[in-house]
């Protein structure tokens, strides 16, 4: 990718105002969702129910695959994937951040997450709670019938799974963990000084690695957490919440650039588009907190004790890029921008994926919900210990500083 004129421009005034307090958003969402489900139940329920449905299951819900689309289509359109071809230049780190996002950061969100919600907080979530999720994409299972660790029931007249409270968080937990960021993160990346064009090729390199990999991990992690694989659905929100972003944002950007210029489609287009993936997520999240309200308000502990382990996940995987890019002599340009890609989620696309497979009431989409929580304070935390640990590293001879910017940036 070049360097996106639209994000350095924004990037080059600070975070946004919209993204510096993403968390109050979100805070506020979660309360208005909350008392959505309580004033208004019926507008939600009536929400999900424009639902494509197979064997009287609910597959898609309509109004929150038009809200994932635009999630997913600004981050997509924003990628010049003729810039992946110069990955090549910068071997070692582009390297780095593949190992970290696919060998080693599914794994330890995967052992962590199980650690903490199935053993160590297993008494405060409850041994026997139980949640309802959605019946595997096409599987025709009776009632009593049992997939996983899930049992075939019925929920006011549907068709549903009921599986133990703690794994339907580990599923969302597993669905954060393999999937890696590709938009935040190049805010990240440059606030810490790191190196534009290293995060941009990055971003581009994901989302491809993403439409191979993000399937065939989840599917494995998800079974060896004998939690349900609806392989089908697996496959078709890969389909629907990454490659059909991706292909609609490879044309339009190939054909706005071609029609409209390449100074038009960054400084105006980009420019519109900059707070619909957040304004998207918002609205998502109070669907979602419509539903799971009365979930936080009967244990509102849920939160800490699904925060907990995404945190710890979050700094290992950071410290684990930050270490191996000292071993490895990177310089710190490229070292910064490869441990915020290994520790920051793709929650959108989490998020999208936990709605599809399992619902949009169900305690894997609290987790992913959850995560967009703790990531925006955790990240410019995380900014601020690279920006005084840059000594640590080499430095690129033509590396240009404006610090002084982004400190101001980050106190504010």
């Amino acid at each position: 990718m070049n360097s996106d004129k639209s994000d350095c421009n924004v990037s080059s005034q600070g975070i946004s105002f919209f993204e510096r307090y993403l968390t109050v958003w979100v805070a506020l969402c979660i309360v208005g969702g909350i008392a959505l489900g309580k004033v208004a139940p019926g507008i939600a329920l009536k929400l999900d129910s424009m639902a494509i449905y197979v064997n009287d299951a609910p597959v898609i819900s309509i109004p929150i695959a038009v809200c994932l689309f635009f999630m997913m289509y600004p981050i997509m359109v924003k990628i010049d994937f003729g810039e992946v071809l110069k990955a090549g230049k910068a071997v070692r780190p582009v390297s780095l951040t593949l190992f970290i996002n696919w060998a080693i950061k599914p794994f330890t969100m995967y052992a962590i997450a199980s650690f903490f919600l199935g053993t160590l907080f297993l008494t405060f979530i409850g041994p026997e709670a139980v949640d309802y999720v959605k019946m595997p994409f096409g599987a025709d299972l009776a009632v009593g019938a049992e997939y996983g660790s899930g049992k075939v029931v019925l929920v006011d007249g549907v068709k549903m799974l009921e599986v133990p409270l703690w794994r339907s968080y580990l599923a969302g937990c597993i669905l954060l963990g393999i999937a890696p960021c590709t938009a935040m993160v190049l805010v990240w990346g440059f606030l810490a000084k790191g190196n534009d064009g290293h995060t941009l090729v990055m971003v581009a390199v994901n989302s491809l690695a993403m439409l191979v990999l993000y399937g065939v991990l989840g599917g494995f992690l998800l079974g060896v957490g004998k939690l349900p694989v609806p392989w089908q659905a697996l496959l078709l929100s890969i389909g629907v919440y990454v490659a059909l972003p991706l292909v609609a944002g490879y044309f339009s950007r190939k054909w706005l650039m071609a029609t409209k210029g390449e100074v038009w489609f960054q400084e105006k287009f980009l420019h519109v588009l900059t707070p619909v993936t957040i304004t998207a997520l918002l609205v998502t999240l109070i669907l979602l907190f419509s539903f799971k309200g009365e979930t936080i308000l009967n244990n509102p502990m849920t939160i800490l004790w699904i925060a907990i382990p995404l945190f710890i996940q979050t700094v290992v995987i950071f410290a684990l890029g930050y270490l191996l890019s000292k071993v490895m002599g990177l310089t710190y340009e490229n070292a910064a921008p490869t441990a915020m890609i290994g520790a920051s989620n793709h929650f959108e696309v989490a998020i999208a994926t936990a709605t599809m497979l399992y619902g949009l009431s169900s305690g894997a989409a609290l987790a992913t919900v959850v995560g967009v929580l703790i990531e925006v304070p955790l990240m410019l935390a995380l900014v601020r210990f690279c920006l005084r640990t840059q000594a640590w590293f080499p430095r690129e001879t033509n590396s240009e500083t404006h610090e002084p910017e982004i400190k101001s940036s980050i106190s504010e």
